[in-house]
């Protein structure tokens, strides 16, 4: 573009460096000219660039005149904004001749956003060269009054203000969008299936009591080995994949209107084991059958067609054992970036590592986990759950339902989690009593198996936005599925009744 030419020159003979600041004009002018031809471009880059980010001040002017044109529902053209730019002499060419040049050579609107990443990425550079430049000269010619720990926290400062600029979750926001957002929730929730304010995890019971899992909770899922926490995990992922549904929006990005899109951490059982599970459960044959491949002709039917339903949901596993909560932060961003991400789930918390030293305290590196689990649920804007083991102490007591004391390395735990919700299955424990056949205690213990055969309850121990209880699920052993239990009071009325 011609008038690019003077405007470099301008901005070089403005600014006698050595080294002129990292810029693009040319980013900037092809990203003003796709928002003047379409001002739907305006909306690929408007949660991330300011007008502060433009190098040339006309710029400036022009995207902040744009943004508010655009915010009061106007359109920006331009003809509609000559009249807010004033004119000016640019080398020979006035504004309003500028702005028809910038929409005359405006390019493709699909490159938006990566012009507005451009920009942003430029701004933030020049603004750590001047952090560096400022700390380099105060550091020269320090004053008297000045230590070198007060340099060192202002430069944390300014450096923090950098990483939170652009970021859609900083800082404070006006009571009147919370309630807007509070507002789109209900709506949300009204038009979803179910009528949930959050995901429906496919158990009906469970989402009654919870109202589905919500946006930016973090959620601990704890229970004794073999009462089936993987397995309901399993369920409620596989539930809320296979329910999956997104619209299209404006520009061109997908929303999620029913179940979503599910990350798995499996940091103790490989990729493979997870899907076995997951076919059995759905297919309706034993796991250790499939193993084994003890089946008969109508069970490899049943699991070929339950693989081929399986194929198309949105459910993406990491099996890689023995990761930090700073590399498990980074792998969930990258797929929340590239894929989606509707609900994040850790099995389990305990085999993370935090960053400090080996050696080190162990409930210090938990606190840090569940720390940063907890942000990370808020940054992604998707309820995260993570499984937990408990402490023996439990199977010292007669009864054997969990509380939240039992909880290993508990008060991080507790502390950080929204919700907090047991497994535990009385026949597990009940089975391990048979008394001898025959007697008048096996008669007794039989009644009581059979009173809670097929049965588990999910305890929910705490819950900041809703009531604490238990729930009943059915639970099939065999193939490692919780599904709603059908009560007596749900059933129809019997004939003849």
């Amino acid at each position: 573009m011609a008038t690019a030419n003077a405007l470099i020159a301008r901005l070089e003979s403005a600014e006698p460096q050595f080294r002129t600041p990292p810029s693009n004009l040319e980013a900037e002018q092809a990203l003003l000219g796709a928002i003047l031809v379409n001002n739907d471009a305006y909306y690929r880059v408007s949660d991330f660039l300011e007008p502060e980010h433009f190098i040339e001040d006309l710029h400036r002017r022009i995207y902040e005149v744009a943004t508010s044109l655009i915010k009061a529902g106007k359109v920006a053209t331009p003809i509609t904004m000559k009249t807010f730019l004033g004119d000016q002499d640019l080398g020979g060419v006035t504004v309003s001749q500028y702005l028809a040049r910038l929409a005359a050579e405006a390019t493709t609107v699909i490159n938006a956003e990566d012009y507005g990443r451009t920009i942003y990425d430029l701004a933030i550079r020049r603004s750590l060269i001047n952090i560096g430049e400022d700390l380099v000269n105060t550091a020269f010619d320090a004053p008297v009054d000045s230590s070198p720990r007060d340099q060192i926290e202002e430069a944390e400062r300014r450096l923090y203000a950098i990483a939170e600029t652009g970021r859609t979750d900083g800082g404070f926001q006006r009571f009147s969008d919370a309630l807007t957002a509070a507002i789109d929730m209900a709506a949300a929730a009204y038009k979803r299936e179910g009528a949930l304010s959050g995901i429906s995890t496919g158990l009906i019971d469970l989402d009654k009591s919870l109202g589905g899992l919500q946006p930016s909770d973090l959620i601990i899922l704890a229970g004794r080995p073999a009462m089936g926490k993987t397995s309901l995990v399993t369920n409620i992922a596989f539930n809320i994949a296979k329910a999956y549904k997104a619209e299209k929006q404006q520009d061109g990005s997908l929303k999620t209107v029913n179940g979503g899109i599910v990350g798995f951490f499996s940091l103790e059982m490989s990729a493979e084991q997870l899907a076995t599970r997951v076919i059995a459960e759905q297919a309706g044959v034993p796991s250790y059958k499939i193993r084994r491949g003890d089946m008969r002709e109508d069970d490899f039917y049943k699991i070929t067609e339950a693989a081929r339903e399986m194929q198309s949901i949105p459910f993406y596993i990491d099996q890689t054992g023995g990761i930090s909560i700073a590399q498990l932060t980074a792998r969930a961003r990258r797929l929340k970036r590239q894929r989606g991400l509707d609900l994040l789930i850790v099995d389990y918390l305990q085999l993370l590592s935090g960053s400090s030293k080996k050696g080190e305290n162990r409930v210090q590196e938990l606190t840090e986990i569940t720390t940063g689990l907890k942000a990370l649920a808020k940054e992604l804007a998707v309820p995260l759950i993570a499984l937990s083991q408990l402490s023996r102490q439990v199977e010292a007591r007669d009864d054997k339902r969990p509380q939240l004391a039992d909880l290993r390395e508990s008060g991080s735990i507790e502390q950080d989690a929204d919700v907090v919700m047991f497994v535990y299955r009385e026949e597990y424990y009940l089975k391990n009593k048979e008394p001898k056949p025959g007697t008048e205690e096996y008669f007794k213990w039989q009644a009581e198996m059979d009173q809670v055969h097929g049965k588990a309850e999910v305890i929910i121990g705490k819950q900041r936005h809703g009531p604490t209880g238990t729930v009943q699920l059915a639970f099939q052993a065999d193939i490692t599925r919780f599904t709603n239990l059908a009560d007596e009071d749900k059933l129809p009325d019997r004939i003849g009744d």
